[in-house]
């Protein structure tokens, strides 16, 4: 029995379908394009390009605002929504694609070309080679759903068949579907496949990461006294797991580099003579292990946004000064240091802070073990006292020597401040907010931090009632945060809970609130609470 339809095709159906075509050309064509990117590189897939272009405009509010509701999820949130975004246009160009389909096929190629000006434009591109997964995509899904809409036309009844009406034209339901199946499991294998070798190309990188053992440092962190973590439910561990410490940077692929092939270039002014670094070399040299709270500007007040880690590396300020770096202060003519990582991100450090004599260094391991790769590995910077975005290069693989007047980092360029030295912070983790304890003895605790400057006092409000010093448990370095505690004895009914910090300097936290942007957030951290 024939399939040709006894009516033709018009109307809703018929532009239904050719949506349904669109969306398939859509597919298609990024499947296409994961499977050029094995031979390329993962950055270059158009969905990555695209994304990390959006990222690099999108303004410093938004970007902050991303992080504060969707944390760790915000890049997650950001493919699927560029995927939303091409669904829809999608479903535009397959309803074109019915009466006009070289206009549709066109349109498809017009979104390829965005991809690739996108990847060809990202600070770490490679060239015009990374333009190929974008445009050899849009060449496919271009193809097809030129092909595709095709099978939409109507063809003339043919003799023995059933005649359709309107001078016998009608359109093949068969020829459709069997050109759409065939279309979405091509499109389902190549997909997968560029998903197997893009995947394999990070084994070589897994491999050196599994192989690296760190040797024992020259100058060991000192045992976490007794008394730096005591037992109370619901505080924050003194010491931040490597699976649960944040992360905040705007690498959509996270970099999976192989350590016996990376180097670390160190050059600029003032840099007599320039230095080439491999893995193997950082791990010949005298190492340190030091104890280090590292706090992300983005994080509000209260936030999630800080870890505390035990990191061993090379001490940075030995590094420069074995290149003839001297500090301004000493006459010499840079700065500022910018670390650039391989995805292309650009941190500007002050030159005076990594070499007055903290433990900035460039990390190679974190708790006890190799950096995971989320975290930078092979070698990130660590510089005590310093929000992540002027300090923290994760994947460095280059270290400028220049001024501030004569460049500006990425985040600067982005409206934040070129300085930015951790406020004096604090927070409540229990009891939790909007939490209903028992009336009794409630015992308010979690961790204050001033990095650098240590903290010297936590005091504690109920309501609007007098502050109350809380008990500090012991110092582990100025460089970590420290725990606190107060046995509050609560009474049944509605309670706010404030709390602020005093740094060995003599400031007091802020009560003032301000936004992330430009250099960190201030305010005190209050929870409410219901006593039954």
């Amino acid at each position: 029995m024939d399939d040709v339809t006894q009516q033709p095709l018009r109307g809703f159906r018929r532009f239904s379908l050719g949506a349904l075509a669109g969306l398939l050309a859509a597919y298609a064509a990024i499947a296409v394009a994961e499977l050029v990117s094995a031979a390329v590189r993962p950055e270059a897939g158009p969905v990555i390009a695209v994304g990390g272009a959006a990222i690099d405009r999108t303004p410093a509010p938004v970007k902050d605002w991303a992080i504060r509701h969707f944390g760790t999820n915000d890049k997650l949130v950001l493919q699927l929504g560029i995927l939303g975004v091409l669904g829809v246009l999608a479903l535009v160009v397959g309803v074109l694609a019915v009466r006009w389909r070289l206009t549709g096929s066109i349109g498809v190629l017009a979104f390829g070309l965005i991809g690739a000006l996108a990847a060809v434009g990202r600070p770490d591109s490679i060239g015009l080679a990374d333009a190929l997964p974008s445009v050899v995509g849009a060449v496919a899904g271009a193809a097809l759903l030129y092909w595709v809409a095709g099978r939409l036309e109507p063809v003339q009844g043919r003799p023995g068949t059933a005649q359709a009406v309107d001078s016998g034209q009608s359109w093949d339901r068969r020829r459709f579907i069997l050109a759409a199946t065939a279309a979405a499991a091509t499109s389902t294998g190549a997909g997968l496949a560029g998903r197997a070798l893009n995947g394999a190309q990070g084994k070589d990188a897994v491999a050196s990461r599994n192989d690296v053992r760190l040797p024992a440092p020259a100058s060991r962190a000192a045992s976490v006294p007794r008394g730096a973590a005591p037992r109370i439910d619901g505080l924050s561990p003194f010491m931040t797991p490597n699976g649960d410490f944040y992360r905040v940077d705007t690498a959509l692929v996270v970099p999976k580099v192989d350590a016996t092939r990376w180097e670390l270039r160190i050059h600029g002014k003032g840099v007599d003579p320039e230095l080439t670094l491999s893995f193997d070399d950082l791990l010949g040299m005298p190492l340190i292990e030091r104890d280090v709270t590292l706090t992300c500007v983005s994080n509000e007040v209260g936030g999630p946004y800080v870890g505390n880690a035990r990191w061993i590396g090379v001490r940075l300020a030995d590094l420069l000064t074995r290149c003839g770096v001297r500090p301004p202060a000493k006459g010499g003519p840079a700065d500022q240091l910018v670390a650039r990582s391989v995805d292309g991100m650009t941190i500007g450090t002050p030159v005076d802070d990594v070499m007055d004599g903290r433990d900035a260094m460039l990390a190679l391991g974190m708790n006890g073990r190799a950096l995971p790769f989320e975290h930078g590995f092979p070698v990130r910077m660590v510089v005590p006292g310093l929000y992540g975005y002027v300090s923290a290069c994760k994947w460095i693989q280059d270290i400028e020597l220049t001024t501030f007047d004569s460049y500006d980092s990425y985040w600067v360029k982005r409206d934040w401040a070129r300085r930015a030295p951790t406020k004096t912070q604090s927070r409540i983790d229990t009891p939790k907010p909007f939490g209903r304890p028992k009336a009794g003895t409630v015992m308010v605790a979690d961790v204050a931090w001033a990095q650098h400057r240590g903290i010297d006092k936590v005091e504690v409000r109920v309501d609007d009632g007098p502050w109350r010093e809380a008990e500090l448990a012991a110092e582990d370095t100025r460089d970590t945060w420290r725990q606190w505690s107060y046995p509050w004895q609560a009474e049944k009914g509605s309670h706010t809970l404030t709390v602020r910090a005093t740094d060995r300097t003599g400031e007091t936290q802020t009560d003032r609130r301000t936004r992330t942007i430009p250099d960190g957030a201030s305010g005190w951290h209050s929870v409410a609470v219901t006593v039954e």
